[in-house]
C-alpha cells in the first residue's frame, strides 16, 4: 500500500524497484535531512512495514519458544528485538517487538518471508511470518494476526527529537521503553548507537495527523534515503540486504541485542549456542568506505575482493552526509581489516577500491567461554 504522506508537498516516492516503494524517500534534499537528522531532529515515514500484534494470556511463553529472545519475563512497557532463525540457525526474518497493554507487537520489513514450518506448507518451503506464527499456535492461548492495514510506523530521530515528542506524549527514557501514546498506539525508545531515535506505532488512520502536527512541531520531514544512510552508519544490518542464505546471527551483531545464547527450544538455537559457546562465525560485518572518485558503485550481493581472492559480500550502499559513500559488508574473518579491498562486480565493471572502517570491526573475545571450560578440564 501507498501512504498518503507521498501527496504531502515535497515528498519524493522512492522507486519502483526499492524495498522502500509506497513511502516517500525523501523531501527534495536527502543529505540536508541528514544533516538535520544529527542536528535537530527528522521524522521518516517507515508505514511500508508490516505489524503482527500478539494478545492472549500465554502470549509470552509461546514467543519465548518461536522468537531468538528471552521473553518470559518482558515487562509490559518494554520492547527488545529478536529473530526467527531456520533450524540451521540461519537468520530468516529480524523483528522489532513493542509489550503494551498486554498485547506484543512485532514490526519487520515487508513483505516477511520465513522458512515454513512445515515442509508441506508453504510455497517452496517459505511463508509469510503471520502464517509461519500461526502454524506454530497449536493449542497455546495466543492469536497473533497481522495488523498492518491497523497500525502504521513513523521513526523520529535526533538529538531533538525526545523534546518535541515530550509536547505531545511521555517519552521513554531507557532503551526499548515504550509508552502509550494518546489516541491509540505507542512509542518506543530504539537505541541507534548515539542518536536518539523513536518508533512510533499509530493508528493508520491518524498517520498524516501525527504526520503533520510532529512537523509543525519542528520536526523537519525526511524521506527513507536519510534514514538507510543513518542505519548504515550506525551499524545496523537489514534482512535480505545485508544477510544472504548463509547469515547468522554472530555475523550481525545480533548476539545478546537479538539472540538469547542461554535459553532453548526455539528453531535454531543450538548453532546459536554452539558457536558462541565453541566457535566463532566465519564472516564478520563491517562498514567500507568506498572510493568516491568514480562514478560506479557496488550493488547489493557484489563481491568484495582482496587481490584475487573472494573475501565478502557486499550489503547496504549509501551515501552519507559526511562519510561519503560506505557500504556495510560480511567479510571472512581471515579477511585483512587493514588492506586495500576491491568491492562490486569486476565484470559489471562497478568494482572499486575499498577500505574497512576500523571502528567498526567487532572486538576479539578472545576463546569462547565453552573451548576454554574444555582445556581447563584437560589441563591445557
Amino acid at each position: 500500500m501507498s501512504s498518503p504522506t507521498l501527496d504531502l508537498p515535497g515528498a519524493v516516492p522512492a522507486p519502483e524497484d526499492s524495498v522502500d516503494r509506497g513511502v516517500p524517500w525523501h523531501f527534495g534534499d536527502p543529505f540536508a535531512e541528514q544533516r538535520s537528522a544529527a542536528r535537530s531532529a527528522v521524522l521518516v515515514d517507515r508505514s511500508h512495514r508490516e505489524v503482527i500484534a500478539v494478545p492472549g494470556e500465554e502470549r509470552l511463553s509461546w514467543l519465548h519458544l518461536v522468537l531468538s529472545q528471552h521473553l518470559t519475563e518482558l515487562p509490559d512497557g518494554q520492547g527488545t528485538e529478536a529473530l526467527v532463525l531456520d533450524t540451521h540457525g540461519r537468520v530468516d526474518s529480524h523483528v522489532l517487538v513493542a509489550h503494551h497493554e498486554g498485547v506484543v507487537y512485532l514490526d519487520t520489513d515487508a513483505p516477511s518471508e520465513v522458512t515454513s514450518a512445515l515442509p508441506t506448507i508453504g510455497v517452496n518451503g517459505r511463508q509469510s511470518l503471520p502464517e509461519y506464527l500461526e502454524a506454530m499456535r497449536f493449542w497455546s492461548k495466543v492469536e497473533p494476526r497481522d495488523v498492518t492495514s491497523e497500525f502504521a510506523v513513523l521513526t523520529a530521530m535526533g538529538p531533538d527529537a525526545g523534546g518535541i515528542l515530550a509536547g505531545f506524549t511521555e517519552v521513554p527514557s531507557d532503551a526499548y521503553g515504550v509508552r502509550g501514546l494518546p489516541g491509540g498506539g505507542f512509542v518506543r525508545n530504539v537505541p541507534f548507537r548515539a542518536l536518539q531515535t523513536y518508533d512510533l506505532l499509530v493508528p493508520r488512520e491518524s498517520l498524516v495527523d501525527w504526520w503533520l502536527k510532529l512537523t509543525d512541531a519542528g520536526i523537519r520531514p525526511s524521506g527513507t534515503m536519510a534514514f538507510e544512510a543513518l542505519r548504515v552508519e550506525a551499524l545496523r544490518p537489514r534482512v535480505g540486504m545485508d544477510t544472504d542464505d548463509r547469515a547468522i546471527p554472530h555475523e550481525l551483531g545480533w548476539i545478546h541485542l537479538a539472540a538469547h545464547v542461554a535459553k532453548g527450544c526455539y528453531r535454531g538455537q543450538e548453532t546459536v549456542a554452539k558457536v558462541h559457546n565453541v566457535g566463532k562465525p566465519p564472516r564478520r560485518m563491517v562498514l567500507l568506505h568506498l572510493d568516491g572518485s568514480v562514478e560506479v558503485s557496488p550493488e547489493i550481493g557484489d563481491p568484495v575482493f582482496h587481490g584475487d581472492r573472494k573475501v565478502g559480500r557486499v550489503g547496504s550502499v549509501v551515501q552519507h552526509h559526511e562519510l561519503g559513500p560506505v557500504a556495510l559488508a560480511l567479510l571472512k574473518r581471515t579477511a585483512p581489516v587493514d588492506g586495500e579491498l576491491m568491492a562490486g562486480d569486476p565484470e559489471e565493471e562497478r568494482a572499486v577500491a575499498a577500505a574497512v572502517d576500523p571502528d567498526s570491526v567487532p572486538p576479539d573475545s578472545g576463546e569462547p567461554p565453552g573451548r576454554v571450560a574444555a582445556d581447563r578440564l584437560r589441563g591445557r
